[in-house]
């Protein structure tokens, strides 16, 4: 690190903001995953409506590629708004 943090708040947050991500096993297979379910979709889905990001859910980067085509996709029919 070239230049410390300034202060206790600013060193917290620079320590918290590089950690590695936590790896969850989230149990589900890609066979449950479909745009048809939408309880499952809703998990990975803001009250907004935006997609939670990967390091929020902790699903893998395969896993997340399809929740997001399967999440559009549930859009596209106004299923999931």
């Amino acid at each position: 690190m070239l230049f410390p943090p300034k202060n206790k708040e600013r060193r917290i947050a620079y320590y918290k903001a590089n950690r590695s991500m936590r790896r969850r096993r989230l149990g589900i297979s890609h066979d449950e995953v479909h745009c048809l379910n939408i309880e499952l979709l809703r998990n990975f889905v803001s009250q907004t409506g935006k997609i939670l990001p990967r390091k929020v859910t902790g699903a893998s980067a395969k896993l997340h590629r399809l929740f997001t085509r399967e999440i559009k996709r549930a859009r596209a029919l106004n299923l999931l708004s």
